[in-house]
């Protein structure tokens, strides 16, 4: 993970430098489980599933970057700098990034546009920022 990006990201405004803090990051975590459980949930629509794993992605990443000692000021950038605060693939941020753009159609505009598939993406995305969070946490 590249460090040096993240501390540009601060010298430009879009991070702050933020000591870790253990309790933090386990709440996270556990907001994110919770809500990827109830995605999860077949019985519950698309709609709300998908509501329900964006936000997980979203505890996890925000997880992975406090972990580092960052705090973002924006919801996108907490996806994208995923590459630096894990190993993950660009493919899983961009994943993360239109399940974002989505998101933000429905909460900005009253539209949400989300089908099976894309919530299948975002579904092993967040197991793949997981795994990963697993991985740091246990360095």
């Amino acid at each position: 993970m590249s460090l040096t990006q993240l501390d540009n990201l601060v010298k430009t405004g879009q991070l702050k430098a933020e000591p870790f803090n253990e309790e933090e990051f386990a709440g996270l975590m556990h907001s994110g489980q919770a809500r990827l459980k109830d995605a999860l949930n077949e019985t519950l629509s698309v709609e709300s599933r998908f509501d329900l794993a964006y936000n997980a992605a979203h505890a996890f990443a925000l997880a992975a970057l406090r972990k580092q000692g960052y705090r973002a000021g924006n919801r996108y950038v907490v996806f994208q700098v995923l590459p630096h605060t894990t190993s993950v693939g660009q493919e899983v941020w961009r994943i993360l990034a239109k399940c974002h753009d989505r998101r933000n159609l429905a909460e900005y505009e009253g539209h949400l546009e989300i089908d099976e598939r894309l919530l299948d993406e975002l579904l092993k995305s967040i197991n793949i920022v997981l795994n990963q969070i697993k991985c740091i946490n246990q360095l």
